[in-house]
């Protein structure tokens, strides 16, 4: 494949990455403080949704397209920005598995209270606190990362 296009497809996924991180982050956190578990089920069935449709592919799609294009650049996979950039988006994934299970479970049990017609259980917001936590230093390495690839340092 050509590497302009692999450059592209890159980039595309980079920002829906970014996008479907940042957008489900932000829905995600501003509904939870509403209260509304109605909202909160809704968001959450959706949030996992956009993890499985946008995400979970451009995770894939990133890596593979990196290689590509380090491989067609002629750029020794050990070149520092290079290695500091693949350091990053492994620290960011490292935070998102986990994410994603606890985005499962605090789906599973507002639909549930949902259902029950009860209030969120304190397990939920316990949950919640560790999913906002660990969605920070993975967005930040995220942007570090694509800073290293944008600017190629020498480090």
């Amino acid at each position: 494949m050509d590497y302009t296009v692999l450059k592209t497809l890159h980039i595309l996924s980079a920002i829906f990455l970014f996008g479907t991180g940042f957008g489900s982050a932000f829905y995600k956190f501003f509904t939870d403080r509403t209260g509304s578990v109605e909202s909160i089920a809704t968001t959450n069935r959706l949030v996992v949704w956009a993890d499985w449709l946008f995400t979970t592919p451009t995770v894939i799609l990133q890596p593979l397209t990196g290689y590509a294009m380090v491989y067609l650049a002629g750029w020794p996979p050990t070149t520092p920005w290079l290695m500091a950039a693949l350091g990053l988006y492994l620290l960011a994934g490292a935070c998102w598995l986990p994410v994603v299970l606890l985005q499962i479970r605090m789906r599973d049990s507002s639909v549930d209270a949902l259902r029950a017609g009860t209030s969120l259980p304190v397990e939920y917001h316990r949950q919640a606190r560790i999913w906002t936590w660990l969605g920070m230093p993975a967005f930040a390495a995220m942007i570090l990362a694509v800073v290293l690839m944008v600017l190629k340092p020498t480090l």
